[in-house]
């Protein structure tokens, strides 16, 4: 989703990430977290794309525990960030 709205803006189809919000009835905020998300590692990308099955049915992945993630621009950071949220969450 934040490619395709990436590629309005670039387009010129809606003017900035305002009028995105507006379109989408969100906050500018919630637009810029989306917007975020492209800048995930290919890797930790794809596992939230195709998460692998669990015994117990698909883990919840939760958007609020991505943006930590992305707020982190080097790659290896974010795979050390992602690891500390997955293994916090094997421990619940």
């Amino acid at each position: 989703m934040a490619i395709r709205l990436d590629g309005l803006v670039q387009r010129g189809k809606v003017r900035d990430y305002a009028d995105l919000g507006r379109l989408g009835y969100v906050t500018r905020a919630r637009i810029t977290q989306i917007m975020n998300l492209p800048s995930l590692a290919p890797d930790i990308q794809e596992a939230l794309l195709f998460p692998s099955r669990t015994l117990q049915a698909r883990d919840p992945v939760r958007e609020k525990d991505v943006r930590p993630i992305a707020a982190v621009q080097h790659w290896n950071r974010q795979r050390a960030v992602r690891a500390e949220l997955v293994a916090r969450q094997g421990e619940q």
